[in-house]
């Protein structure tokens, strides 16, 4: 079975990403992404038929709080490609018949994860492979140190220097200036500042590194038939892939490379497509490190090649080759899991031409990786 243009993606709504919303949770966030979602599309929230969310938010409670009834409801539960692949079952969803109208969202509150933390007694940690055998004797718990390490072996691998991948930190701030939502908006960084940042595991720096925050964001999908009467250009999604990859990374059998290898292949056959037919994309970026391997695994570059790619590639909205055009993670921020789904939104955005003064020249293809 194909997923080939059976999904439409016609509405889109975000809440501006910032360090932290006072008093407001998680459910709230994500409501008002919603609505914000629906009213673009021109529907109302009774249309809506079917709801994917992240693990987290628990579909039933945000289909209780938003006062809907979908006779279909899943969360999903992927880190980063949470989004991407919600966005892959909602297309799934309305491809099969199961419903017309699909709700996707993802929000977070920190002040929300903060009290949940202090609930569930913060601080302990249930039995694991990195609980138990890992971070006793050296790994130390959270993202840093695995990506770190990743950093380092693509340095030694390859030649790669922290003065290209810096070019890619300052190239994505570019675009964070023109993006309201975005945490870092009206703060211009250049690729000097990114090297003068502190380390936060050598060769990792801040300005290389995620800022949590807060934020929501979705996306209404329905079927093509229905999207022709609708009253946005819709985004079609032709071609879904999915690879799971180690819980640790630390665990892969070759720390310079990313399951995007496999799921990027398969979702490029299903479009009938190549890498070289890829106008722009958005990619997964907590760390400059695994947007750069994940833009290699690709195939967009040729792998070991991504460091003299930033040298000689104008990745910003206006350049040959845009790359996370609304600033990505580390200039838009990571509200949670939505993070990652705000490049799906992103990604149709630009091809509905709803971009603004980032809308790039070419936007009729895109490729969105998780």
């Amino acid at each position: 079975m194909t997923l080939r243009g059976r999904g439409a993606i016609v509405g889109i709504g975000e809440v501006p990403t910032r360090r932290i919303y006072e008093g407001r949770s998680m459910y709230g966030l994500c409501a008002e992404a919603a609505g914000l979602a629906i009213a673009d599309a021109g529907i109302t929230k009774n249309d809506i038929d079917g709801l994917v969310t992240d693990g987290v938010a628990l579909p039933p409670a945000i289909a209780e709080y938003m006062d809907i009834k979908p006779n279909f409801a899943t969360g999903v539960s992927m880190q980063g490609a949470s989004g991407a692949t919600a966005t892959m079952v909602a297309t799934s969803a309305v491809s099969s018949g199961i419903c017309n109208t699909v709700l996707v969202v993802m929000g977070n509150s920190r002040q929300d994860a903060e009290r949940a933390g202090r609930a569930a007694g913060r601080g302990a940690s249930g039995p694991s492979v990195r609980s138990e055998w890992e971070e006793p004797h050296g790994m130390a718990p959270g993202a840093n140190t695995g990506y770190g390490l990743m950093y380092r072996r693509h340095i030694h691998e390859y030649g790669t220097t922290e003065e290209q991948l810096a070019k890619m930190a300052a190239d994505q701030r570019f675009n964070a200036l023109e993006n309201e939502n975005a945490v870092f908006n009206g703060q211009p960084i250049s690729a000097e500042d990114v090297l003068n940042s502190r380390y936060i595991n050598e060769p990792l720096k801040l300005l290389e590194s995620v800022m949590p925050c807060d934020g929501a964001a979705a996306l209404i999908i329905t079927t093509p038939e229905r999207a022709k009467n609708m009253r946005n250009k819709p985004a079609y999604v032709l071609g879904v892939g999915l690879k799971q990859g180690e819980a640790n990374i630390w665990q892969r059998d070759k720390f310079t490379e990313t399951p995007a290898v496999d799921s990027v292949r398969r979702a490029l056959e299903m479009a009938g497509c190549t890498p070289s037919d890829i106008e722009f994309a958005e990619f997964y970026d907590c760390y400059t490190i695994l947007a750069a391997m994940c833009i290699e695994d690709a195939g967009l570059v040729e792998k070991g090649e991504i460091g003299p790619f930033y040298e000689e590639t104008d990745t910003t909205y206006k350049g040959s080759f845009p790359i996370n055009t609304d600033g990505g993670q580390l200039s838009g921020g990571q509200p949670g899991l939505a993070g990652g789904f705000r490049h799906v939104i992103e990604g149709a955005r630009q091809i509905m031409g709803k971009a603004g003064s980032r809308q790039v020249e070419k936007s009729d293809l895109c490729l969105v990786n998780g």
